[in-house]
Parts: C-alpha cells; sequence; structure tokens
C-alpha cells in the first residue's frame, strides 16, 4: 500500500521514464509532488525502493529504474480508475476502495498538546471519505468534541488545508507549537476555538496566533 505521494511520485518517474528515457531530477520531482524540500523526496524514494516499486542504479547520477508499478498506477495507464484498492478486515463483497493517509500520531480534543510532525504509521480510508488534495490521519485524544461525535481514540482523517470557513472543525497550531482539534468561529479581528463540550471554555486568540493546519472530513471508529 503506497501513500498518496508515493503513488504520485511512482507515476511521475515512470511516466518521464517512458517520455525522456532518464528518471527526472529531484528538484523535477519536488516541484511535481509540491513538496517544499528536496529532503521529503529522499524519503519518498526511499520508502519506494524499501517497497521494491523503484531500484536506484549504483554509480550514475539520476539512475532509477522502474520495478513495478502500484495497482492504482496500472489502472491509471489503462484509463481506469486511480484510486488504491484495500481489503478492509471483515468486509463483505470483497475489495472495498480505501486509500493510505500518514498517521501523525494523537491530536488534542481539550487542552493543545504539543504540534505533531513525525509520521507514526499510516491508516487505510475508505475513498468515497475523502475528495482531492492531501490527507492525513490523526488519533484523537480527549473529549472536547463528543458533542460533534468525536470520541477519544476516533481517528480524525483531516484534508490538509491552510484556510476554513467559519464554523468548520480544523486541526489547528497555536503559537506554532500546540495542535489542537477545535470548531473555528471568526469573530472581528480575533479566532475563536470553540470545544463541543460545556465543561470546555472557548479559548480567543489573536489571528497571528493560530493557524489552520486542516478540516476534518471524517472520522474512523474501531469498536
Amino acid at each position: 500500500m503506497l501513500t498518496r505521494k508515493q503513488h504520485e511520485l511512482l507515476t511521475f518517474i515512470n511516466e518521464s521514464l517512458e517520455t525522456t528515457g532518464i528518471a527526472p531530477s529531484y528538484d523535477e520531482m519536488k516541484d511535481a509532488v509540491r513538496l517544499k524540500s528536496k529532503s521529503g523526496i529522499h524519503r519518498l524514494i526511499t520508502a519506494l525502493e524499501e517497497r521494491g516499486f523503484i531500484r536506484r542504479l549504483p554509480k550514475r547520477a539520476r539512475a532509477i529504474e522502474v520495478v513495478k508499478l502500484s495497482r492504482e498506477a496500472e489502472r491509471a495507464r489503462a484509463g481506469g480508475s486511480n484510486v488504491v484498492h484495500a481489503d478492509f478486515a471483515g468486509a463483505r463483497g470483497g475489495e472495498i476502495a480505501a486509500v493510505a493517509v500518514p498517521l501523525y500520531g494523537k491530536i488534542a480534543a481539550g487542552t493543545p498538546i504539543e504540534a505533531i510532525s513525525n509520521v507514526d504509521r499510516e491508516v487505510e480510508v475508505p475513498a468515497a471519505l475523502i475528495g482531492a488534495g492531501e490527507h492525513y490521519a490523526l488519533e484523537v485524544e480527549g473529549d472536547s468534541m463528543v458533542g460533534a461525535g468525536i470520541l477519544e481514540g476516533d481517528i480524525a482523517v483531516v484534508d490538509r488545508s491552510d484556510t476554513a470557513e467559519n464554523g468548520q472543525i480544523v486541526v489547528a497550531l497555536v503559537d506554532d507549537a500546540e495542535a489542537t482539534l477545535k470548531r473555528l468561529r471568526r469573530k472581528g479581528d480575533s479566532i475563536a476555538l470553540e470545544a463541543e463540550n460545556p465543561e470546555y471554555e472557548t479559548r480567543i486568540f489573536g489571528p497571528d496566533r493560530v493557524k489552520v493546519q486542516g478540516r476534518l472530513v471524517g472520522l474512523i471508529r474501531r469498536y
């Protein structure tokens, strides 16, 4: 199972090899998958190599060989769907469309916790739950959003974005240090982060103290 970025990079490398006969540069890869640094490309390349999708040829510049394509890349090549398919445990009726998204750890639905930046693992998300764009997941910790049906232990599926509509539930980064899951309200020049639990107070911040990191688009709950 590949993440969306891994799939995008594998497809771009394969198309470049078929078109030009040489692998793209790291700068070209960075632009193609919309990353800000070449270190991110290096991590994606390493992950693809470890999973057996590509092979780097020693002592040759820009020498990458595509060993195999992911199933979604094969379907896209043939003019089919480009969603990843995976078998969900206990599912009926065979294969269910799913995509793998990175799980960045825990997010506080209560008092904000330290901002999350490292990928913990990946989780499979039903493709129907998300649309276009880049997504990630966070495990909910705390009970401040129970009124919105968000419980501790739920996996929050987030559409990565730096903007949100008034009233949407967002991942908010406070003072570049703490991340929390709350409902966003703009009140004049201030930003309110509202809980959905009467035991928690609404917190008010100046506009320069809060950055939107994404919008909640779905939840995964284990029973």
